[in-house]
């Protein structure tokens, strides 16, 4: 064979593979689109700092056993794994990817991360491939079809923002402390920051904002055909609106509230009292009202099969129940 011939072909036998590797690295890259419906968290949870998300027969959750980091298991709580080296919260599921907000420590997080930051983070459901997407102070966020809401604070304020899931577009919605937490149909159901504490509605679609609900809430919380939301007119006992039908506000109990959770049938909350505080359950009408534990409790989060929850000033610990049980344990996977 000429040798001019050889050399040109073995040149373009490079330029195919490293073609074909760049293209291959650029499919890897690419960032999958989720379902219009799609909803990171549950309300509840993202309320109680977002510790546990159950996604696609999985449990993700931060495990108290290895310093908060992410783990998942299944809703029974077996087949236990490492899925993430770094504590995190408000963690979101949804296509092929996880978010959650990375508080800081040391670890072994992939390139894209510096480790001992604080920052919002996508990932593969594996916990690798992460890219970080805001290095605010993000207090909450949610993650509706293939958009992030956030609230975040820096030296400037609070903002108000909205991100697609691949960073391709962002614009601040506000500079209200908005809590983006309560998503249902392509809508953020919010408590008003400015002049009330109405309830409104953001469409994520239009970007426009509604009234939904003249009254003080707090907390709002989307279950079914309600809306749960914390009574700030009423001393904070808990209250549920049928935003299907416009129905009448329905009071659930006289207790006041430090914070609650609610799903697949039950609510769970704290009871504020100088004398007898204690972690309630009840089911959504409010019947079969009973106390799971004496004291202070707070981050009430839920599963399909349970309830987790921390004891107010230990923070390094959890505890789990079967939901609607009356026996509690400590939880370390």
């Amino acid at each position: 064979m000429n040798k001019n011939l050889k050399t040109i072909l073995i040149v373009l036998l490079v330029c195919v593979v490293v073609g074909f590797i760049a293209f291959t690295s650029l499919l890897s890259r690419s960032i999958s689109l989720n379902p219009e419906d799609t909803v990171g968290n549950t309300p509840g949870n993202l309320n109680n700092e977002g510790l546990f998300c159950e996604y696609d027969g999985y449990v993700y959750f931060t495990n108290p056993s290895d310093g908060f980091k992410l783990y998942k298991m299944t809703p029974s709580e077996g087949g236990i794994e490492k899925v993430f080296d770094l504590k995190v919260r408000n963690i979101l599921a949804g296509g092929k990817y996880l978010f959650f907000y990375q508080t800081g420590g040391s670890g072994t997080a992939g390139i894209g991360t510096i480790v001992s930051s604080r920052s919002l983070l996508r990932t593969d459901l594996n916990g690798k491939n992460d890219t970080s997407l805001n290095r605010g102070n993000v207090s909450y966020s949610q993650l509706v079809g293939n958009n992030l809401y956030m609230l975040a604070s820096d030296g400037q304020g609070n903002h108000f923002i909205k991100m697609k899931i691949d960073k391709s577009e962002e614009k601040e919605l506000s500079q209200s402390p908005i809590v983006p937490t309560c998503a249902y149909n392509g809508s953020i159901y919010f408590t008003g920051t400015e002049d009330d504490l109405y309830l409104y509605r953001l469409d994520t679609s239009t970007d426009v904002v509604s009234q939904v609900l003249q009254h003080y809430v707090w907390n709002p919380c989307v279950d079914g055909d309600y809306i749960y939301f914390m009574d700030v007119e009423n001393d904070y006992r808990l209250c549920r609106f049928n935003f299907m039908t416009n129905g009448g506000i329905e009071v659930l109990t006289e207790d006041r509230l430090d914070c609650f959770n609610v799903g697949n049938g039950f609510i769970y909350y704290q009871k504020n009292s100088q004398t007898e505080p204690e972690l309630r359950c009840m089911r959504t009408d409010g019947s079969d009202n009973f106390a799971l534990a004496q004291g202070n409790y707070k981050s009430i989060n839920m599963t399909s099969q349970f309830v987790y929850f921390k004891q107010f000033g230990d923070d390094n610990t959890l505890y789990h129940s079967y939901l609607g049980s009356r026996d509690y344990s400590s939880f370390r996977p």
